[in-house]
């Protein structure tokens, strides 16, 4: 058995950055599934109050641009607006110029489970980072930045 090993001085610090980065991408996951988990409406799917959320601070969408935003397809993107309308939390209004299209909005009910789920969120991670010293706080801080330095590229 000759099995090949790589000894060159770029191996130890690949392993090192290939560890760093399993390390972060669990930790960023399981950080995003506890903060999903604070919501207003249990039964909502996170894609669901994806919709609510895009429509709070992006405004009025038709289906299609809602679909792009999401990276859904239409017809995926027309059940979940569906589910929602249903259940109070959008509206879809047909545009007066073509009547094929069809603008999604919020009601005051959507903004509510927003606004609601936004507040349980922040207070969980508020409580989270109150239990840290200040030198964990900083370096969050500074982790913060540059996570959205890397997501920005």
């Amino acid at each position: 058995m000759n099995e090949r090993v790589d000894e060159s001085p770029h191996s130890d610090s690949h392993d090192a950055l290939s560890a760093a980065a399993s390390e972060l991408r669990m930790a960023t996951f399981r950080l995003a599934r506890r903060l999903r988990a604070e919501r207003a409406v249990d039964t909502m799917s996170d894609g669901q109050f994806a919709v609510l959320a895009a429509l709070s601070i992006h405004g009025e969408h038709t289906l299609g641009q809602l679909a792009d935003r999401e990276r859904v397809t239409a017809p995926s993107m027309n059940r979940t607006v569906t589910l929602l309308e249903e259940a109070g939390y959008l509206t879809r209004t047909p545009d007066d110029d073509d009547r094929r299209k069809v603008t999604i909005a919020l009601t005051d009910a959507g903004r509510l489970v927003v606004a609601e789920t936004v507040r349980r969120r922040d207070a969980w991670l508020e409580a989270a980072l109150a239990a840290l010293g200040e030198e964990e706080r900083r370096t969050l801080a500074a982790a913060a930045e540059i996570m959205r330095k890397v997501a920005d590229t």
